[in-house]
């Protein structure tokens, strides 16, 4: 196994142990501590395929396809956007959008990009985000407040700190990635009640949702399959899970999303997925 770290076993086609690419601190995803949803998922594709689960922690954002994933240091990154040419993906497991996050008290009816309300605003915004673009495009600048995505290192950096500065009154609404607003707002908002509108559709080059995959290295077409069967199987679990996390969903695109598996001792099931539309790379 030292000499071939991607040895299948003949039965099954599987790595053992399932070695997961981790991100150590970014919640609501993944941390050490397990306390990320992408950690509960992972911990359900690894009982329902048998082994045992482990992780190789990487930051994100530093690398991690070119630094771990290809040189055969981790295997499955749980949550991919769906087209993402850097890996071999697997059929779409949820899909959300960016949100608007604003107090309940103050009244907003906020569902549009275009309400005019967003130019007397001051609007929390991620640096370089499709929603600070967006906004770019019809002139609002002078008045956005970025945050960034990235490099969580010091107290003013933290992922929560959006949500945090919007509950007290520093900024008037927020644009978030969904994930994160529903998290953070399920878990602050108690105080000041927390509305949370998703940005659905988008503009030409500027897409507002989003699908997610589970990514595997190139190539790695046996554990593709095993994964996709896993994702059927426990499908109901996965979106309890994203669901407890406050996790927004929207349908997913995809004309058959999970199909029902029908046991094949020895066998592994793989259906091929069709979609309505062509896969873009983000």
């Amino acid at each position: 196994m030292i000499l071939f770290p991607f040895a299948w076993r003949a039965w099954g086609g599987h790595v053992n142990p399932l070695r997961v690419c981790g991100d150590p601190n970014n919640l609501p995803f993944s941390n050490k501590q397990s306390e990320g949803f992408e950690n509960k998922i992972a911990e359900v594709i690894a009982k329902e395929l048998k082994i045992e689960l482990t992780y190789f922690w990487w930051p994100h954002q530093q690398g991690l396809v070119r630094r771990a994933l290809r040189p055969g240091l981790c295997d499955v990154m749980i949550s991919i956007p769906q087209g993402w040419d850097r890996v071999l993906w697997t059929k779409p497991y949820y899909r959300s959008a960016y949100a608007f996050v604003y107090r309940k008290d103050r009244g907003f009816h906020i569902s549009s990009l275009d309400d005019p309300i967003l130019k007397r605003l001051k609007i929390g915004v991620y640096i370089n985000s499709p929603p600070m673009e967006a906004l770019a495009n019809r002139d609002i600048r002078t008045n956005l407040v970025g945050y960034s995505l990235f490099n969580y290192g010091g107290q003013n950096e933290r992922p929560d700190k959006i949500i945090q500065d919007l509950i007290a009154g520093e900024i008037d609404v927020v644009l978030d990635w969904g994930p994160m607003a529903g998290y953070f707002a399920k878990r602050l908002d108690r105080s000041s009640p927390l509305e949370v509108v998703l940005l659905q559709g988008g503009e030409p080059g500027i897409p507002f949702t989003f699908e997610f995959s589970m990514g595997v290295k190139e190539g790695n077409t046996a554990l593709k399959a095993e994964l996709e069967q896993a994702i059927s199987k426990r499908h109901a679990e996965i979106r309890k899970i994203l669901e407890e996390y406050g996790v927004p969903l929207l349908p997913l695109l995809a004309r058959e999303q999970f199909p029902k598996v029908e046991e094949k001792p020895g066998e592994i099931f793989y259906r091929s997925f069709d979609r309505d539309d062509p896969l873009p790379s983000y």
